[in-house]
C-alpha cells in the first residue's frame, strides 16, 4: 500500500515533504501483552524500512482520525503504534481511568524493543485523555524517548475534575456517556452530540448525583462513583492517577497544543511552566480553539506532525539499517522551545508564556460600574441564588465543542441570579494575556455556596461574550471572614489572551453557580453524590472603599530596553 490521496493532500496542507514513494504495510489487532496477561489490541502502520516509532495509546478506538494519521507518517519513514487501552475496543480487562496506563504503556514499550524494525527512538502523540496517559510513561520512556505532541491535556487530571473544588460535572458526565457508549460506531456518536441528548441533560438534572450515571448510561460506571467520593483535595485515591510530579523529569523536546476555551488549559499552561522552571525548553501553541473542535484537530497535525518528524528522523534516516539508526544524533530538547499564541479579540501573535504583564484592578462600584478607579462608599447589590433553577452555564471551556466558547451572554446576564459590572468604552485597544483573577468581598446566609466569575467583551453593538470565567467552592473556613462574616473569595479564573478592542467594553458577572458545568451547590454541605435537598441562599456583593471586589486583567507590558 502507498500513501492515499487523501494523506497526500491533508501533508500538503501541512507543509509537509512528499511521501518517498515507498510501500507500507498495515497490521490491525496485534496481541501486545500486559505483565498482567491482558491483551492489548494495537495497529502497525509499517514504512517499509526500519525506523523510529510514534505510540498513540487511546481509549477512543483505532479508527476516525487514526488511521489518517498512522499512512501519513509511515508515508515518511515513522512507525506508527495505535493500541486500544486496556478496557476498550478489543482490547482485555476493564479501562479504570488513569489506572493503567503507566504499567500498560511501558509494557508496551518493552514489546516495541523487541521488534527488529524498531531503531530505538520513540515519540508520543495524545489529544486529551491520551496525552495523560503518554505523561504516565514519559518520565521512565528514557533513552528512547525523542518528542512528546501534547494536545489539550495535562499530566494532572484531578485538576480538571475538581476545578475550584467544585466538581465538573458537564465534563466529568458527558465523558462518562461517550467512554460507555464506544462500541458505537463514531459517526453515530458525533451526530447524536448534535442532538438534544435528553438523556444526559437527565442526567445533569437529576439528584442524587450518585444516580446520575445510571440516568444516563442505564448502568452503574465505578470511576463515575468513585470520582464523586473521593473529591476532597489530597485524597489518596488521586495519588497514582496523577502524573505532575515527574513531569520536570522528561528531557524530550515537548510540544504542547491548547485552546483558550479548552478544559484542560490552566493545568496545561502549569505544566508548561513546571517544564520551563526545570530548564527544559518546551513548545507551546495556543489559539481560538475548544475541546474537540476542528480547528482544534487542524493546529494539532500542523504543529504536531512536523514537530514530530524534525525530532525523529534525521536527513539520512532512510537507508540506515535499524542498529545504525540507533545511534543517530537526536536533537537536543534545549533546541526546542518555540511559543506560538495566538491572542482572541483581534487575531495577533505572540512568542512567549508566560507574558510580560502587569495586574490591573478592575473595581466593581456602586451602579453597576467597573472603573479602574477603586470603588467609594455603597451599599453591597444583592441577588438569590436557589440551586433549584440553578444559574445556567453558558458557552465557555466544556467538552463538547459546539456547546462551547464564547456565546452570546444575553439570556444570562438578564436573569436575576446574575450580576454584572459594566466599564464605559474603551479609548484604546487593551491587550490581556496571562493569569487572571478575582477577589470577590461577598456574604452569604448560607456557609456552603458557590462564586462564579466571568469576564466578558461587549462589542459596540452591545453584545456581550465570554472572554474567561472560573468558579470556586466556598466552604467554611476555607476563606477568611471580616467581623461582619464578610469573606474575600480568591476566584481563580482561565488565562486570557485577548485583544479588547477600543470603543468595546468590559463586563463582569458575578453569580453563585453554572450548571451543569459545575454541580449545583445545595447549599447544605451534604456529600457530593448524596446531596438531595436545597436551600437557597441569599447573596451579597461588597464594593466600597475598604471592601474593594475587583478582577485582576494582566494588561500586557512592553520589555524593559534599558538604558
Amino acid at each position: 500500500m502507498i500513501e492515499s490521496v487523501a494523506a497526500a493532500a491533508l501533508a500538503a496542507g501541512l507543509g509537509l515533504p512528499k511521501a518517498a514513494g515507498n510501500a507500507m504495510t498495515i497490521e490491525r489487532d496485534l496481541s501486545v501483552r500486559a505483565r498482567d496477561g491482558v491483551i492489548l489490541r494495537t495497529d502497525h502502520y509499517a514504512p517499509s524500512q526500519d525506523g523510529p516509532a510514534v505510540l498513540i495509546r487511546t481509549p477512543y478506538g483505532r479508527g476516525a482520525a487514526m488511521p489518517m494519521l498512522g499512512r501519513l507518517l509511515a508515508a515518511r519513514g515513522v512507525h506508527v503504534v495505535i493500541q486500544s487501552c486496556r478496557g476498550t475496543f478489543g482490547s482485555g480487562g476493564r479501562f479504570e481511568p488513569l489506572v493503567h496506563e503507566r504499567d500498560d504503556g511501558l509494557d508496551t514499550l518493552a514489546w516495541l524493543r523487541r521488534q527488529r524494525w524498531y531503531a530505538g527512538r520513540l515519540g508520543l502523540f495524545g489529544v486529551s485523555y491520551q496525552g495523560a496517559a503518554h505523561y504516565a510513561i514519559a518520565a521512565d520512556a528514557a533513552p528512547d524517548l525523542a518528542a512528546v505532541v501534547a494536545s489539550v491535556t495535562t499530566s494532572a487530571m484531578r485538576d480538571l475534575t475538581y476545578a475550584g473544588e467544585a466538581f465538573s460535572l458537564d465534563t466529568v458526565l458527558t465523558w462518562t456517556q461517550l467512554l460507555e457508549s464506544r462500541t458505537v460506531p463514531w459517526l453515530s456518536r458525533q451526530l447524536e452530540l448534535r442532538r438534544s441528548q435528553p438523556r444526559l441533560a437527565a442526567g445533569f438534572a437529576h439528584l442524587p448525583l450518585a444516580e446520575a450515571d445510571r440516568v444516563v448510561t442505564g448502568g452503574t460506571v465505578p470511576f463515575f462513583q468513585q470520582w464523586l467520593a473521593e473529591h476532597a483535595a489530597g485524597a489518596e485515591y488521586w495519588r497514582d492517577r496523577v502524573f505532575g510530579e515527574r513531569l520536570a523529569e522528561v528531557d524530550a523536546p515537548v510540544l504542547m497544543v491548547a485552546g483558550w476555551h479548552d478544559i484542560f488549559l490552566p493545568a496545561q499552561l502549569d505544566d508548561f511552566v513546571v517544564l520551563r522552571e526545570a530548564g527544559r525548553r518546551p513548545s507551546l501553541t495556543v489559539g481560538p480553539w475548544t475541546h474537540g473542535s476542528a480547528g482544534l484537530f487542524a493546529a494539532t497535525l500542523r504543529a504536531g506532525v512536523p514537530f514530530l518528524l524534525r525530532h525523529l528522523t534525521a536527513p539520512d534516516a532512510r537507508h540506515l539499517t535499524a542498529p545504525d539508526a540507533r545511534h543517530l544524533t537526536v536533537p537536543d530538547a534545549r533546541s526546542s522551545g518555540t511559543v506560538d499564541i495566538t491572542l482572541t479579540g483581534r487575531p495577533e501573535r505572540r512568542d512567549d508564556w508566560p507574558p510580560r504583564y502587569r495586574p490591573a484592578a478592575w473595581h466593581l462600584r456602586a451602579d453597576r460600574e467597573l472603573s479602574e478607579e477603586p470603588a467609594g462608599a455603597g451599599p453591597p447589590d444583592t441577588f438569590t441564588y436557589d440551586p433549584a433553577d440553578p444559574t445556567p452555564s453558558i458557552g465557555g471551556p466544556v467538552l463538547v465543542a459546539h456547546r462551547s466558547g464564547p456565546v452570546d451572554n444575553a439570556r444570562l446576564e438578564a436573569r436575576p441570579d446574575v450580576l454584572t459590572w459594566t466599564s464605559a468604552p474603551l479609548a484604546h485597544d487593551l491587550t490581556a494575556i496571562g493569569p487572571v483573577r478575582a477577589e470577590i468581598w461577598e456574604r452569604s446566609s448560607l456557609p456552603y455556596h458557590d462564586v462564579f466569575v466571568r469576564v466578558c467583551d461587549v462589542d459596540r453593538a452591545g453584545v456581550s461574550r465570554n472572554v474567561c470565567d472560573g468558579l470556586v467552592r466556598v466552604t467554611p473556613g476555607r476563606f477568611d471572614a471580616d467581623a461582619e462574616g464578610v469573606q474575600r473569595v480568591i476566584v481563580p479564573l482561565w488565562p486570557i489572551g485577548h485583544v479588547f478592542r477600543a470603543g468595546h467594553r468590559l463586563r463582569v458577572q458575578v453569580s453563585g453557580g453554572a450548571h451543569p458545568r459545575w454541580s449545583r451547590n445545595p447549599g447544605t454541605g451534604d456529600p457530593l453524590g448524596a446531596a438531595v435537598t436545597l436551600r437557597a441562599a441569599e447573596r451579597e456583593v461588597f464594593h466600597d472603599g475598604v471592601r474593594r471586589s475587583a478582577v485582576f486583567l494582566p494588561v500586557e507590558t512592553p520589555p524593559s530596553t534599558g538604558s
